[in-house]
């Protein structure tokens, strides 16, 4: 699920930190709650990287870091929520708390620069430009998100709640039931663009892969306080919209099929002058 309002712009939402810093109100519920990322894209990051060391940008729990680590990788993280960071830290993943843009590296290099459902709360083009810093010759920086599609009847019962308890919501909530070819297309814009302009990478490329995932109505419930939208409403609100879902996914007989797209923007790191 897209995890921005309208305002600000898509190519702004870096500066959004009120957003960027909710997540970290329950992080371990962001752990346990969110989606991992599919095997077809840890492939991709494997084909294009030249070896193993891999800088995770904007890590949060670690969720992809330790997918990366467990097909092979040798994950540094940089988060700047330390709440986030402590639980990576927990299993394992190493992190230094510093927004990406303000971190220095102290002379490391890296095989590949990674940014799991996390580049939009980053500078793009200070971003970049930081990873073009810090990237081997040939290494990719690769931007990555899951957006879902919830079925009409459970975003119809979450259009009609969100927009009682929010009513002047800055987003059409009835978004979430209509399938899209180009999810998070406007921060996948932003993201290239952003690429582009550091002006130390090849032309950048996007890449999608569509999968399913079963889903209780416990785990959608567990899943939705996560995302920005509501990460900051009120427990009586939340409550609402909660139970208003949870009644709609009981009557799909209390689970359902979950359609995903993990969406990318990939681009090669030049050599070096």
């Amino acid at each position: 699920m897209p995890t921005m309002p309208s305002e600000p712009s898509d190519s702004e939402l870096h500066r959004a930190r009120g957003m960027a810093e909710s997540f970290g109100t329950d992080a371990e519920r962001y752990d346990r709650a969110r989606p991992r990322y599919p095997d077809a894209l840890l492939r991709r990051v494997h084909a294009l990287a030249p070896g193993p060391d891999v800088l995770d940008a904007g890590c949060g729990t670690g969720i992809a870091a330790r997918q990366l680590r467990d097909a092979g990788c040798r994950v540094l993280g940089v988060e700047p929520d330390a709440r986030m960071a402590e639980v990576a830290r927990r299993f394992g993943i190493t992190v230094d708390v510093a927004r990406l843009e303000d971190w220095e590296p102290g002379g490391r290099r890296f095989d590949a620069v990674t940014a799991g459902q996390s580049w939009h709360w980053i500078d793009p083009v200070a971003g970049a430009a930081k990873a073009a810093r810090v990237l081997r010759p040939g290494g990719p920086l690769i931007a990555f998100w899951n957006a879902f599609q919830l079925p009409p009847q459970v975003a119809q019962a979450f259009a009609t709640a969100y927009r009682t308890v929010v009513p002047d919501a800055p987003f059409d909530p009835t978004a979430l039931a209509r399938g899209t070819h180009d999810p998070y297309g406007a921060i996948l814009t932003a993201t290239a663009e952003g690429i582009d302009r550091a002006g130390a990478f090849e032309k950048p490329e996007r890449w999608r892969f569509d999968w399913e995932a079963v889903h209780t109505r416990d785990a959608l419930l567990d899943q939705l306080p996560t995302t920005g939208l509501l990460t900051r409403l009120p427990e009586p609100q939340l409550g609402t919209i909660l139970r208003k879902v949870g009644a709609a996914v009981d009557a799909l007989g209390g689970s359902f099929t979950m359609r995903y797209a993990t969406v990318a923007v990939a681009a090669r790191r030049t050599a070096r002058d």
